[in-house]
């Protein structure tokens, strides 16, 4: 990893359009772990879906109802969850808002 890489501003990140509809943004990343910001509109939903990462997950603003393997709760700003590897999960924005997820190992369908 090459040292200046260690630090990112946002404003310099370009948002992507998401499968769903909704924005997300790769902040930092190395092999080992990336951090992600999605933004979501009021209603949006994040589908279920499972990957093979474990992923953390902050949420930054809004509120969410979250599902991790058939649980749901809804979430608010300063709440966080966490998702095991393989387990099924998505979300519903309840408002708009933004989650924060870093991911081991890195999402590498996120960068390419």
């Amino acid at each position: 990893m090459n040292p200046a890489d260690v630090f990112t501003h946002a404003a310099t990140v370009a948002w992507m359009t998401t499968a769903d509809g909704n924005k997300r943004r790769v902040l930092v990343h190395t092999d080992e772990l990336m951090v992600v910001e999605f933004a979501f509109e009021k209603g949006a939903v994040g589908v279920l879906h499972s990957h093979q990462h474990v992923q953390a997950s902050y949420v930054a603003e809004g509120r969410f109802e979250v599902t991790i393997d058939g649980r749901t709760e809804t979430l608010e700003e300063g709440d966080s969850f966490i998702v095991p590897s393989n387990l099924v999960h998505g979300v519903k924005a309840l408002e708009a808002g933004r989650l924060v997820d870093s991911f081991t190992p890195h999402r590498a369908d996120f960068l390419g």
